[in-house]
This record gives C-alpha cells, sequence and structure tokens, in this order.
C-alpha cells in the first residue's frame, strides 16, 4: 500500500475518531467530571505524551519572538477553545456541536479578511453570511424545544469555540512551517496547561476516581488518548502526504459520523432546524472553500 492511501487512511481515522467523540463526552460530562476539569485532565495527559514522544526527535531552538505567536495560539487554540467546547458540550446537543464546528473554514476567511486585509470575493462574502445564517439558526432555535436556554447557551459556546480555533490557525499559519510539529504541539500543550490551571483545578479535585464506572474510564481514556494525541499523530502522517487543504475537507466527515453516531446510541435525535441548519452550513462553507474558475485562451 503507498504511502498516500495510508495517509488517507489516518486522515478519515481521525475524522472517525473526532466524530464519535461529541457523544462520548457528552456521556462523561458533567456526571463524573466538571467540563473543564475534564480538560485540565486532557490538556496535563496529552501534553505530557507530545513532550515524551518529542525526546524522539531533534531538538530545535524557538526563536524568542515566536513565543509570543505560541503563547497566544495555545490561549486561543488549547485554553479558550478547548474550555468553551467542553462547557457548550455540556449544555447541547452532540449533533448540534458537531454541526457548528463546521463553520470554522467560514470564520477563518472572515478573521482572514478583517485581520490580515486579505482580499476575498463576492461569493465568499455570500457564503460567510449563508454559513453564519445557518449558525445562528442552531443557536437561536435549535434546541428550543430540547433543553431551552441552556441549549441555546451551549450551541453559543460552541460557536465561540469554532471563532476561537479560527483565530489559532491564522495566528499558527507561518509557525507550523518553521518548526516540526512535535516541537510546536509540546509547547502549545505546555502553555495551555498554565492556562487551563486555574479553571480546571478545583473541579478535577471534586472527581471521586473511586466510585468512577469502567464506562466513565473509558469515556475519560478515549478522550484523552485517541481524540487528542492520537488523532494529533494521525493528521501529523497525513500532512507529510497530503495538502493541508485536501486534509481539511475531512472536517465535513465529522458531523456526519457525530449525527450516525449519537443516534445509534440513542444520544441525540435529528429535526428540523438542525437539517436546515446543516444545509445552510454546508453551503456557506462550500461557496467559501470553492476555487474561482480560471478562464484558458483557445489556442489557433
Amino acid at each position: 500500500m503507498s504511502s498516500r492511501k495510508i495517509a488517507f487512511i489516518f486522515a478519515f481515522l481521525a475524522s472517525l475518531f473526532y466524530g464519535a467523540a461529541f457523544t462520548v463526552a457528552k456521556d462523561v460530562m458533567p456526571t463524573y467530571i466538571k467540563p473543564f476539569g475534564f480538560i485540565l485532565l486532557r490538556v496535563s495527559v496529552a501534553g505530557l505524551l507530545f513532550w515524551l514522544v518529542g525526546l524522539t526527535i531533534k531538538k530545535e531552538k524557538i526563536q524568542t519572538r515566536d513565543f509570543i505567536r505560541i503563547f497566544l495560539a495555545a490561549f486561543f487554540g488549547c485554553a479558550l477553545n478547548m474550555l468553551t467546547f467542553f462547557k457548550g458540550l455540556s449544555m447541547t446537543t452532540p449533533i448540534s456541536a458537531a454541526v457548528i464546528m463546521v463553520i470554522t473554514p467560514v470564520l477563518v476567511l472572515s478573521f482572514s479578511a478583517l485581520i490580515l486585509k486579505e482580499k476575498t470575493t463576492p461569493l465568499k462574502i455570500l457564503g460567510i453570511f449563508i454559513g453564519l445564517s445557518g449558525t445562528l439558526l442552531l443557536i437561536l432555535y435549535g434546541q428550543k424545544l430540547e433543553l431551552g436556554k441552556s441549549g441555546m447557551m451551549g450551541n453559543f459556546l460552541v460557536f465561540f469555540n469554532a471563532a476561537s480555533y479560527a483565530l489559532y490557525l491564522i495566528l499558527i499559519r507561518n509557525l507550523t512551517q518553521k518548526y516540526h510539529p512535535l516541537t510546536f504541539a509540546k509547547w502549545i500543550y505546555l502553555f495551555g496547561f498554565f492556562l487551563v490551571l486555574p479553571f480546571g483545578f478545583a473541579e478535577l479535585k471534586q472527581v471521586n476516581w473511586q466510585a468512577l464506572p469502567n464506562a466513565a474510564w473509558i469515556g475519560m481514556g478515549y478522550i484523552v488518548l485517541i481524540t487528542t494525541f492520537l488523532t494529533y499523530m494521525f493528521n501529523m502522517f497525513a500532512l507529510r502526504e497530503l495538502k493541508a487543504t485536501t486534509l481539511s475537507i475531512f472536517i465535513y466527515l465529522q458531523p456526519v459520523i457525530a449525527s450516525i453516531y449519537a443516534i445509534l446510541v440513542g444520544s441525540d435525535s435529528l429535526n428540523l432546524i438542525k437539517v436546515l441548519a446543516t444545509i445552510l452550513i454546508f453551503t456557506g462553507v462550500y461557496l467559501v472553500t470553492s476555487k474561482p474558475k480560471t478562464k484558458t485562451r483557445e489556442t489557433t
């Protein structure tokens, strides 16, 4: 089997694991561990693993000025991103959270235009508005009959998480080409640990570890080891063989996988609002990520 085919398999497995993670994390929180405590556990264990695996690669010296951007990346991509996502997921449903996360490419383009002053097209601007309208529909009405105000706040926090992650992607745009992915990951998670520690320490202390059932241990292990550490390694290998734009397409599998898994285990269900919001968001993402057709001259 060629290395390119193996890369596609790893990319698919990463999306598969991420898709199931919405329901797995929801089943663990907040019954057995509260969201912020779960994040501290996730960042601590995964960060330790990244530092241990990082010993196998050649040590890289990071320029002092880059530490500022790495710290900001840790704030938006590790701390704020994870804290708002897990808190939001504990208040909403797996399918809604998975659908909202697909808005990330739309937000990346929006921030690129606003912050980096990158040029965009009317079609992409239309895609931004369509995608955001789908997200707004899900936030305001998607949980009205299921979780009330709590669900609305949960959806808003998941959207805030997507916005934070989009800023993170902009911050690391040059850094990922400059340093080895493992070097970058271990510093991100080290800074992230100190950022989430004040929020998660008290909640982590409240966990009654001896009373946890096997299902809770399995769920926590899945989130920490599989969807944090292993999927990062899978994506890192896939990026060696595939373009970043090719790899990003796999994010669209996540709401599909999340919906199938959540419905199969009875953790969530579909309704008209979720379907309409999904259509709007996917339409917006398609318009934002589509490349304009180039005109070719006819040769005589």
